[in-house]
């Protein structure tokens, strides 16, 4: 255990349970967020469309069910709870690994409804 990292094995140690949940870190702000999915090797950046993403580094395009979330952060404005983003870790079916950072709110972008079922998992 180290600061905010926490890892499941010795969360399951800690309560001697076994947990069915993704290995999730703590973080205190959406760009130490960033930071580290990055040092993980979660290298792309994704643009949500509205149904799919797209990674303009590689010129490609992904459907919904070409990719899974893998972790979920949220985090809230100071002076707002209008002004959020959230942080999606994101896995495709051909392994590229990347970020999404998507503002929710009044700004959010509009979505399919496979869109939507696939980013509220």
């Amino acid at each position: 255990m180290d600061g905010n990292h926490i890892q499941v094995e010795e969360f399951q140690l800690i309560l001697g349970v076994d947990c069915l949940f993704n290995y999730m870190y703590d973080y205190n702000t959406l760009s130490e967020a960033v930071d580290d999915l990055q040092r993980r090797g979660y290298d792309y950046d994704f643009n949500l469309l509205e149904n799919g993403l797209n990674c303009e580094r590689l010129k490609k395009r992904f459907e919904p069910q070409q990719f899974n979330v893998i972790e979920t952060y949220r985090f809230e404005g100071m002076s707002s709870t209008d002004d959020a983003s959230v942080v999606y870790a994101i896995e495709t079916s051909d392994g590229t690994k990347g970020i999404l950072v998507d503002a929710y709110g009044v700004y959010a972008d509009s979505l399919s409804p496979e869109m939507l079922q696939k980013l509220m998992k």
